[in-house]
């Protein structure tokens, strides 16, 4: 029995790449150009060819392996091969035991299919494609010559199944390998991920990747609104009543959504090419607490005065902070709201709280010198971050949402949620 290693050719430059499809077996019997590996650097994928052919004998490397040119990659028995040719032509066989075997330089290119029945043909950007997706590329039928797929198979391939409710498993992106522990450079700790942060991590991811964020910054001016808030007194005891400026935005925000219905909309496949349109006003409030972010929600705020509205915004707050809220209280809301104003800052791009389309930031309110009706004015400015989905709001809309949201907040309409 003839055995012959066949080893990773000259790559070029490439070192220590990784192996990411195995494409033969042990038993089988292969012939020159047939496919053995798949590898991958950060640049391109490119398939390893076999230079000779015969039956597979010892498969050396495995999916994950890091290779570099002159690894092993296989034997072969040659030995039925070598017998052929020697009945076919004994004298070039005598003269090819001086002749050196001349591996060819791997180019990034497409091979012919091999003889696998049970494996797929296709270019390595497809099968990087149908990774990315989660598909089994062994399933999806070649429309090309030789039953060779394509990107577009995969596509139509993906496209049947949802249609036909069939669930493509999951695929998780490439993770990129850190190439020293954290321990490397000094002192650390190892500590859990607080199970709520965990929790809203996939919603995050989800928004994040799902929705195309877009935000406008703008200022409001609540100069007259926070005059008329601290001035507000109990007409028994005469005490002074605290409420929180938060209940004021709530009140403005319900307006402005009055008048804009597309922010109070969700949308659950854009695929359909329909949105829902919320006849409710359910505001979520992001609160702070020691174990993560939690957005409870004012439920039907348009029927509530401001005070009551600002006493709603304690207990949730402390449901949430004790983890007592119910798990209800944090789905089915129009629109969020979340303030960085207790701690400082003014501007950011806040995340849409899914499948919610528009999430405003409110910063810390500053005093500022603003040139009105002919004079600089002291003015209490209030900065605003409006984040939306611009998929179904476009910019012309949001800064119209955005004017309007600074009208409610402005000197008139303080005294009105009030009555």
């Amino acid at each position: 029995m003839s055995e012959t290693e066949i080893k990773v050719p000259n790559i070029g430059d490439f070192k220590d790449v990784e192996v990411i499809e195995v494409l033969v077996t042990e038993g089988q019997s292969i012939k020159k150009n047939d496919a053995l590996i798949t590898i991958e650097s950060d640049k391109s994928s490119v398939e390893i060819p076999s230079n000779l052919e015969g039956k597979i004998k010892n498969l050396k490397i495995k999916v994950g392996d890091k290779v570099s040119e002159g690894d092993l990659i296989l034997t072969i028995d040659d030995s039925e091969v070598k017998k052929e040719e020697i009945k076919e032509k004994p004298e070039i066989e005598k003269e090819s035991k001086n002749i050196e075997v001349i591996k060819p330089e791997i180019q990034e290119k497409t091979f012919s299919k091999n003889n696998i029945s049970d494996i797929s043909s296709a270019s390595p950007k497809a099968r990087k494609f149908a990774r990315e997706l989660g598909v089994d590329i062994n399933q999806v039928a070649g429309s090309q010559k030789d039953g060779r797929v394509i990107e577009d198979d995969i596509k139509k391939f993906v496209s049947s199944n949802s249609k036909n409710n069939v669930v493509v498993k999951d695929s998780k992106p490439d993770k990129i390998k850190n190439e020293f522990e954290h321990s490397d450079f000094g002192e650390i700790e190892i500590k859990d991920i607080p199970r709520v942060k965990k929790l809203s991590s996939k919603y995050l991811t989800n928004s994040w990747t799902t929705i195309p964020h877009v935000t406008n910054h703008d200022e409001a001016d609540i100069t007259e609104m926070e005059s008329f808030r601290s001035s507000l007194t109990d007409m028994y005891t005469g005490e002074k009543i605290k409420i929180t400026p938060l209940a004021f935005i709530i009140k403005a925000l319900v307006a402005s959504l009055k008048k804009f219905p597309s922010f109070n909309s969700s949308i659950d496949e854009i695929e359909t090419g329909k949105m829902t349109l919320k006849k409710y006003y359910h505001i979520g409030i992001a609160v702070d607490t020691p174990n993560g972010l939690m957005v409870p929600k004012i439920r039907n705020a348009n029927n509530k005065k401001i005070s009551l509205i600002s006493k709603e915004l304690k207990e949730v707050s402390e449901l949430c902070r004790n983890l007592k809220i119910d798990k209800k209280e944090l789905f089915g809301g129009s629109m969020t709201i979340t303030s960085l104003g207790g701690i400082g800052g003014s501007f950011f791009t806040p995340i849409i709280n899914y499948p919610e389309v528009a999430i405003l930031g409110v910063g810390r309110s500053e005093k500022k010198q603003i040139f009105m009706n002919g004079k600089f004015q002291t003015r209490t400015l209030l900065p605003i971050s409006l984040s939306y989905d611009h998929r179904i709001i476009d910019g012309a809309e949001a800064a119209r949402f955005n004017n309007d949201l600074k009208e409610n907040l402005g000197k008139n309409f303080a005294y009105k949620l009030a009555v």
